[in-house]
């Protein structure tokens, strides 16, 4: 426990761009390590970045073939035997859920790993919280999540997300989007409290800096609404006089909204020309559509309608963009329905937070492309329900 504690104090005192220094430095004096490095997950999901000082900077390694992925991905610390007798621990670093990357102690032998095995784990976890409190003074690790720089357009995008993953008893949550350096207006975003989750899920419109400017003007607004304690109907009027105000229907932006009751499972749900919905419950998929109502911004002082929705506990809930039900194939054939229902299949064992990334490899394959020529956006929700303690 003093071992611990000694971490705790070492990363709460450091300097925001000094956290790595400072675990490095407490993790050799107190637990014998060898060597220590820490990898952030890249925007795409595809690499792991180191975080050092130039020049001596590490290679990216891959978060789908090294040990160092197999933790980031299984979120449980993975134990590497060298040839030389050491024992290298890749702990996973996370913070509710969201996966921020990867924490990678050398230590003597396999004996100490063992013992220190669990506590480490603990430490990558204090670490993982103490670096999203850096991000507010430091850019040094949002610099090494980029493998490529940021478009503009990107840059706001990305800022304006809430995370990636999100877990709690009742649900977790999962989200990606793609292409991940050069997105337009797509987004996500989620806010909880004690008894009820949020959820908005935006297919963009437009290209570059203006679909971003329109998205986070959306957002914001959404926000703003959120905060002063308004029912999503009211959110969704809010947010569309904001819009509209800017715009005069120009511009507009599609989102589907969800007030959850975490208790009950049932949800209030507003449906402004929303981007698709599918089910995965007792092994089938289903389209879940609701009465459509006008997007944000598209005219004056609309007014919005909730509807009634209930999830139970099991069911997996998958949210895309057009970016990825209207992809085509170098053919010219849709990704479309049948291939979205075999995708969610195909990943349905797989966590939350692993699924939209996976979905959108195969997306990869079917488009015959790389980079995406429209947002792909994946949201992935599953619902535990409260548990009930008798």
């Amino acid at each position: 426990m003093k071992r611990f504690l000694a971490v705790e104090r070492a990363l709460r005192t450091a300097a925001p761009h000094e956290l790595l220094d400072a675990i490095r430095a407490v993790l050799i004096e107190q637990y014998g390590a060898e060597d220590v490095e820490l990898f952030m997950a890249d925007y795409s999901l595809t690499v792991l970045q180191p975080v050092s000082v130039l020049p001596h900077t590490l290679e990216p390694v891959s978060v789908h073939n090294s040990t160092a992925g197999r933790a980031f991905g299984s979120q449980k610390p993975y134990r590497e035997d060298e040839r030389d007798g050491r024992t290298r621990l890749h702990l996973p670093v996370s913070v509710r859920g969201d996966r921020l990357g990867v924490l990678s102690v050398t230590l003597p032998d396999a004996d100490a790993a063992q013992r220190w095995e669990s506590e480490l784990a603990d430490v990558a976890d204090v670490l993982g919280h103490e670096v999203m409190v850096a991000e507010r003074d430091t850019d040094v690790y949002l610099q090494a999540r980029r493998k490529d720089r940021l478009t503009l357009a990107a840059e706001m995008q990305w800022q304006l997300l809430p995370g990636r993953a999100c877990s709690r008893p009742e649900y977790e949550l999962g989200a990606q989007l793609e292409p991940a350096y050069a997105i337009f207006g797509d987004n996500f975003d989620w806010s909880a409290t004690a008894d009820h989750l949020m959820l908005y899920v935006t297919n963009g419109m437009g290209e570059g800096i203006e679909a971003s400017l329109l998205t986070n003007l959306a957002i914001n607004a959404l926000r703003n609404a959120r905060r002063a304690g308004l029912s999503i109907a009211d959110q969704a009027a809010l947010a569309d006089q904001a819009v509209y105000a800017h715009y005069r229907g120009q511009s507009y932006l599609s989102v589907l909204m969800f007030d959850f009751d975490l208790t009950t499972g049932r949800a209030s749900v507003v449906d402004a020309g929303s981007p698709q919905l599918l089910r995965l419950r007792d092994g089938a998929v289903e389209g879940v559509s609701f009465d459509a109502q006008l997007p944000l911004g598209m005219f004056e002082e609309t007014d919005y309608v909730a509807q009634d929705f209930h999830v139970e506990p099991g069911d997996r809930l998958v949210f895309v963009s057009d970016g990825v039900h209207a992809v085509a194939s170098p053919r010219g054939e849709a990704y479309g329905d049948a291939a979205l229902t075999r995708a969610i299949h195909s990943t349905r064992l797989l966590p939350a937070a692993e699924v939209p990334r996976a979905i959108l490899r195969e997306l990869t394959g079917h488009r015959g492309e790389a980079v995406p020529s429209d947002d792909a956006l994946i949201v992935c929700l599953d619902w535990h329900g409260r548990p009930r303690f008798d």
